[in-house]
This record gives structure tokens, sequence and C-alpha cells, in this order.
């Protein structure tokens, strides 16, 4: 990957403390990662992690307190909100709430025409993009005149993947898109998040806590652990063969049917940790 689409390099982010005189709390250490043009990188991580930290740094809505972020070859780590208006064009998101991001007082029209109608689109073609974008994430054309209250929840979240699809972005930061679904819906939002791929090419940073979903979307995958990536590399290894011991807890925290089986995962799940956890008193104890 020559020319990268997204870089972001020795990232740290650093939140105030809550109180008088309480510590600020650095909550990334210092995060590489790379994204190319059409492709998806997953980052998981349990909560707390960092992970979600990482896309919203991205999208400029926490400032980093070190590090660059480059985007397409420019550098908006510290870019101006004018400057931030601008990327809306080719940098979107999905948030993890379908309802709570669509403005419940706004048929599916509107809020699909107004970004396009705030860029310079005359009424005519935002008409016919809303249309198009309806076609694309599979909604009946009536669904423009319709409230997001009228929807399901997989519906409502294809109503936020077609809002973010209105300005043709090159990137779209996908921050637990699919957790909040039932896991038939689940299936059903993550294939057409890879069609609505394979056909306009666009890119996900594709934020997730649960390795199946990464592995079913994902080109690549980074695993985050309190704030440092600690394995990174494609999405079939890390996700089936993990090298490093947290991934592998996370690959066996994961539910199976077989309750013997389950019971074997689970307490290879707390050796692993006993043996993460010794190794980490051992080099406290050497620093």
């Amino acid at each position: 990957m020559t020319n990268p689409l997204l870089e972001v390099t020795d990232l740290r982010v650093t939140y105030p403390g809550r109180g008088f005189r309480a510590k600020a709390t650095e909550v990334l250490h210092g995060v590489s990662l790379t994204i190319g043009e059409g492709e998806t990188l997953g980052v998981v991580g349990e909560s707390g992690s960092g992970k979600t930290t990482i896309g919203r740094a991205v999208l400029g809505l926490v400032k980093p307190s070190g590090g660059r972020i480059i985007f397409d070859g420019q550098d908006i780590t510290h870019v101006s909100a004018a400057e931030r208006r601008k990327l809306a064009r080719e940098l979107q998101v999905v948030f993890q709430d379908p309802y709570t991001s669509l403005n419940p007082s706004m048929t599916v029209g509107d809020i699909l025409s107004e970004p396009l109608v705030v860029q310079g689109a005359t009424a005519k073609d935002a008409r016919a993009r809303v249309r198009t974008l309806l076609d694309q994430v599979g909604l009946p054309r009536d669904a423009a005149e319709r409230l997001p209250r009228e929807f399901s929840g997989g519906q409502r979240q294809r109503v936020a993947i077609a809002r973010a699809l209105a300005p043709e972005p090159k990137l779209i930061v996908c921050d637990e898109p699919v957790s909040a679904l039932d896991l038939s819906t689940q299936a059903i939002v993550l294939d057409l998040f890879i069609e609505i791929q394979r056909r306009t090419g666009v890119a996900y940073l594709f934020v997730s806590h649960d390795l199946s979903v990464v592995r079913h979307i994902s080109h690549r995958v980074s695993v985050v652990y309190k704030g440092d990536i600690v394995e990174t590399g494609p999405a079939a290894s890390v996700t089936s063969e993990p090298e490093h011991p947290y991934t592998q807890r996370l690959l066996l925290a994961a539910p199976i049917a077989d309750p013997i089986e389950q019971e074997k995962r689970r307490a290879e799940r707390y050796r692993l940790l006993e043996v993460h956890r010794q190794q980490a008193e051992q080099a406290g104890a050497v620093a």
C-alpha cells in the first residue's frame, strides 16, 4: 500500500480528569494504522479499549494530543471547523444507534437530501439522488415520505447508511453499526455494507467489539487493548489463529452452542488471562 487513503501515525488522545485537580488520562498511547482505497479495516476491542476513540479522532470529534492523521494526502489532525465541513464530502460516519442519529421530525427524504442541498445540489437533483440512495440500501422509494419511527431498527440503519453515502465519500467510519441489531438483521446489514463497497469502492474503518462481525466484513483487522494496537493482520488469520493473548481471549469469549466445548473455552480464556496478568506483573517488576 504505497499511498494509503487514511494513515494514522502515533496517534495519542488524552481526556481531562473529572473533578478539581484530577489527572488527565491518556486513552490512546501512540496508535498507528492505514486503510487503502476500497479496503475495510476492522478495529476490534473490548469496551473501554480505545477503539471508538480512534474513529472519533479521525472524524474530528476528539482532539489528538499527539501524532498525525493523513486523509487522502491531507493532514487533518488539527484542521478548522470550516475545513471539517469540506471534508464531509469524502469522510462520513454511521453511528451505533440509528434512531438517535436521525432527526425524528424530518422525513427520510429530507434527511437524505439536506446534506446534498447544503453542498449545492438543486432540489431536483437531490430528489433524484435520494431515489438512487434508497435503491442502493434496499428501501422502497415511498420511504422518502415516511418518518424514522415508522421503520424497524434494521431499516433505520439502512437510512443512516444511505445518508452516509449521499455525498459519495471515500471513507466511512462505522462505529458499532450492527451491535444494536438482532443477529439476523446484523447479517443483512453487513452484507449490505459489503455490496455497497463492491459497487462504489468506498473504504470502511469498521469499529466493533465482536470478532465474528469484523471477520465477516474486514480485509484486515487491528486489535486494540488498553489504548494500544496489539495485533494487526489479515482478517482470516487474526480472527482464527490470533497470536496475541488478548486476541486469543477475545476469540474464546465468543459463545458457541456446545455447552461442553463452551466450558473448555471458558477455562482456556481464564488461563490465558492469568498468563497475561503474570506477564504484566513481571514486566512491571523489571521496569
